[in-house]
């Protein structure tokens, strides 16, 4: 066992940690990996002015290999773990993953990360029977991006509020529309509630009108 010599004197530098890091998440966490993962984060986002760390930079970084390597974990099994909790939020590139902290912060730039790189693929084909439709998380993540905490829980919202065809109509409708963003097609869904979904109205302006008046609330 290494002995810690303790903290010197004099004024150091901290890394803050949120009260309900001690409340809500530490006695939560039972792997000492995820636990590792997770304070390292913290202690490297709060040094840089990017909310987010590569992947590449984590596997390079030899304090954090050499404190995993203690309790014989690999990294990924780590995030993977601090991601399923809703700590930590992923976002795969082709060639290197992003993590953020589940904070204001990460999930703002998350979700600007993701309006600006949209998926490649085409958007999906509607089903020909409702038994053949897939659910609304693969429907999102087919045309709209990587699913994160925050949005499995408003789909899963949108799911006990509104008909499943219509999330997936209006799922369809951001991607036509070149809107590939959940607020798009949550907009739309709230305009159906109010004014119903058969209005006539089929012009992409109308959407758009639905969604500027959501995001001025």
């Amino acid at each position: 066992m290494k002995i810690f010599s303790g903290f010197p004197a004099g004024k150091l530098e901290v890394t803050p940690l949120p009260n309900l890091f001690f409340s809500e998440l530490l006695p939560a966490i039972d792997d000492l990996a995820e636990l590792k993962v997770t304070l390292h984060l913290f202690w490297l986002l709060a040094r840089r002015k990017t909310p987010y760390v590569r992947a590449s930079e984590l596997r390079a970084d030899r304090t954090l290999i050499q404190s995993l390597s203690i309790v014989n974990t690999t990294l990924d099994d780590a995030l993977a773990r601090a991601v399923a909790r809703g700590t930590l939020l992923e976002w795969n590139a082709q060639d290197d993953a992003l993590y953020f902290l589940n904070n204001e912060r990460g999930r703002r730039a998350l979700e600007k990360i993701e309006e600006e790189h949209p998926p490649r693929s085409n958007l999906a084909p509607e089903p020909a029977t409702s038994q053949e439709r897939p659910n609304i998380f693969a429907l999102y993540e087919q045309n709209i991006g990587l699913l994160t905490p925050l949005i499995v829980e408003e789909l899963k919202e949108a799911e006990r509020e509104y008909p499943s065809e219509w999330i997936a109509e209006a799922i369809r409708l951001a991607v036509e529309h070149n809107k590939r963003n959940w607020r798009y097609a949550r907009a739309i869904l709230e305009r159906w509630k109010t004014e119903g979904r058969d209005t006539g109205k089929k012009k992409k302006t109308w959407y758009d009108d639905a969604y500027a008046k959501f995001v001025k609330r």
